[in-house]
């Protein structure tokens, strides 16, 4: 049996070690916010955070999750209030058609988490995820609001 947490609620499970987070999530967890893209952990739509960083759950398998603590899309907002990041891509319009937007948000969330004020190069570096509608210019102006919301808010 693995027991982890999913948005601070305690869950377990009996399945086969191999099924990958991502399965879990939107299948036994109803979850639907994080996305299946490529299967290979190289387009980021299944992005959650596995520990407190950034992870594609596509890769993850279940038996690794024992004793983790998971943060979805679904539980990054505080209450009603939503999250820096959630916020600015909100603002500055960054989804064209959405689908890859769940994992663009956890990337830029762990991100920012360590790098409060990143550069265009510190985007270029760390948020590696892919975008078939190529939004990544409002997605950068997006992860710039982001930084000045959540700099506003810790004052």
């Amino acid at each position: 049996m693995v027991k982890f947490t999913i948005n601070q609620k305690e869950m377990s499970f009996d399945g086969d070690p191999e099924t990958p987070l991502l399965w879990y999530l939107r299948e036994e967890a109803g979850l639907k916010g994080t996305k299946f893209g490529c299967g290979i952990a190289q387009c980021g739509a299944c992005t959650v955070h596995f520990n407190g960083r950034a992870f594609r759950s596509c890769i993850l398998p279940m038996s690794a999750v024992d004793g983790a603590d998971i943060l979805t899309i679904e539980g990054l907002a505080d209450g009603d209030e939503l999250h820096p990041v959630q916020q600015a891509w909100i603002e500055e319009d960054a989804p064209q058609c959405g689908y890859c937007q769940a994992g663009q948000i956890m990337a830029t969330a762990d991100l920012l988490s360590r790098n409060p004020v990143p550069s265009d190069e510190d985007i270029d570096a760390n948020i590696t995820n892919l975008c078939r509608c190529g939004s990544y210019y409002r997605i950068r102006k997006a992860i710039h609001r982001a930084a000045e919301i959540k700099r506003e808010r810790e004052a």
